[in-house]
């Protein structure tokens, strides 16, 4: 099986089926559209460019049959006998011999903290390529979920890490730039097919694949860094109730993710942290992002809600997700089935978002942060932010105010300050920190914070510097202080500051 993947990795490269290679091929409006998962304008201009790039992007990018001869055309180093035996493709008999895709091999381009890369990415047929419903074991391809978890992971080497239900292996590989091995699992063996394949496809050595269930087949090992983009949908456990092994964790309500957060600090190595992704319930007048809380005792915690849902609109992403529409017949009884679940458990809404945690080293968790941030955060910073988050967390937590004020602090490089006033007023309404990088927050912030703010270049300490604030402002340098310092604390953790 190795020469053939071998093999189909030369081709690919030789077609030029790549990022780059597609939107040459097709253009820049029908390679826009493939990203929304419209086909046609792309089904297009292949047809009107043939060789070897346009018969394997019909074949694995949309998932159209195509003649034997131009596969084999297209596929010189493999083969159709080849492909037919990795079984990627399969034969249709017919007036004109036709080969018609059995899984899709898309080119995607990443960027992430060690630099800019692409992998050819093989996973299950989908809708782009005209496939619903979705089979009970589908494997994804990439999609929103795993860009975003893979920008979370924090740039930093380490030596073992888990992939804890690894899907078409994409994060797999990912955690590989970073570590010197990878334990991939999952409890579908044709998603460790796929994450075999991926791996090979694109010359990617130590990921060891393993089948079973969450952290059934690591048992009694500990990871430096562990990810996972767990199937976590809160399905109704009713007969009738389709359900998809990339997203149905078989649980009741959020209970997959609870064990998942809840297993963390047994495989988890001192010092180690975790990414993941999740759902989350609100139960009665319990938020779901305080139940978190409680699933993440004793590690280091910041959990970030992206979004809170309903249990019908959450219901209808999820109907929508697995291919059933409001005008599918099962539409209404599957939607009542959803709904009768929530109602019968007293969940009020569904909460998703982020999750990322570290195992102390030494001593009790300093970091206990869960919030709601639904704004646009450009992900490209979050990795590397919240792993300078968690070594701030422990390091403020060696300091008492009386400490901390004797630091010396620097303004992050990215951080820039607007002034909002009214036409012909004396001085600003409204200051705004901003931060070009990290989470981009945005902060109203009053006269004395953004002088301070201002001041700190890493020369004199907080002290000295709340000091010189409070004798132009003219106010009392001990109050000034016990209201700035938790602030400072707060910037500090939120990357507007720094230590110098």
């Amino acid at each position: 099986m190795h020469a053939a993947i071998d093999a189909l990795a030369r081709d690919l490269a030789a077609a030029g089926l790549t990022s780059e290679g597609v939107r040459a091929l097709v253009g820049d409006d029908a390679d826009a559209a493939l990203a929304r998962m419209v086909a046609e304008p792309a089904r297009r201009a292949a047809l009107r460019r043939p060789g070897a790039r346009s018969t394997l992007l019909q074949a694995f990018v949309l998932g159209d049959p195509v003649p034997e001869a131009a596969m084999a055309e297209a596929l010189p180093a493999m083969g159709v006998d080849g492909a037919l035996a990795l079984g990627i493709v399969g034969r249709r008999a017919g007036r004109v011999p036709l080969v018609a895709p059995l899984v899709a091999i898309r080119p995607h381009a990443f960027r992430d903290a060690l630099g800019k890369g692409e992998w050819w990415i093989a996973s299950d047929l989908d809708e782009l390529a005209g496939v619903a419903p979705l089979r009970p074991d589908h494997v994804l391809g990439v999609g929103g979920a795993a860009r975003t978890l893979a920008s979370l992971l924090p740039p930093l080497p380490v030596d073992r890490a888990l992939d804890l239900g690894t899907g078409c292996g994409v994060i797999a590989l990912h955690l590989r730039r970073l570590a010197s091995r990878v334990v991939a699992t999952d409890i579908s063996e044709r998603a460790l097919w796929f994450t075999g394949l991926n791996a090979r496809l694109n010359g990617v050595d130590g990921i060891e694949t393993r089948l079973g269930s969450l952290f059934a087949p690591v048992a009694g090992e500990r990871f430096d860094l562990i990810a996972s983009n767990p199937p976590f949908v809160i399905t109704p456990r009713a007969e009738g109730v389709p359900a998809y092994e990339y997203r149905d964790g078989g649980a009741t309500g959020d209970g997959l993710m609870a064990a998942v957060v809840g297993g963390l600090a047994a495989h988890l190595a001192p010092g180690g942290d975790a990414r993941l992704l999740g759902n989350w319930e609100t139960v009665a007048d319990e938020a779901g992002i305080d139940r978190v809380r409680a699933w993440a005792a004793g590690l280091d915690a910041w959990a970030i809600e992206r979004e809170s849902l309903d249990p019908v609109r959450y219901a209808e992403l999820w109907l929508r997700d697995g291919g059933t529409l409001p005008r599918d017949e099962a539409h209404d009884a599957l939607l009542d089935a959803w709904l009768d679940d929530f109602e019968a458990r007293g969940v009020s809404a569904v909460g998703m978002g982020w999750l990322a945690l570290r195992l102390p080293a030494t001593g009790g968790a300093s970091l206990d942060r869960f919030e709601r941030l639904p704004q646009a955060i450009a992900l490209e910073h979050a990795g590397a932010h919240l792993a300078a988050a968690f070594d701030a967390a422990a390091w403020l937590a060696g300091l008492d105010d009386g400490a901390l004020a004797l630091e010396r602090l620097e303004r992050a490089p990215d951080v820039t300050e607007a002034h909002h006033q009214l036409p012909g007023a004396a001085g600003p309404n409204v200051i705004e920190l901003r931060q070009g990088g990290a989470l981009g927050r945005t902060l109203s912030v009053d006269t004395a914070l953004a002088a301070l703010v201002g001041a700190c270049d890493g020369e004199l300490p907080v002290g000295v510097l709340i000091g010189a604030i409070a004798g132009l402002l003219e106010v009392d340098e001990p109050i000034l202080a016990a209201d700035l310092l938790p602030r400072v604390r707060e910037l500090v953790l939120t990357g507007f500051l720094r230590a110098a």
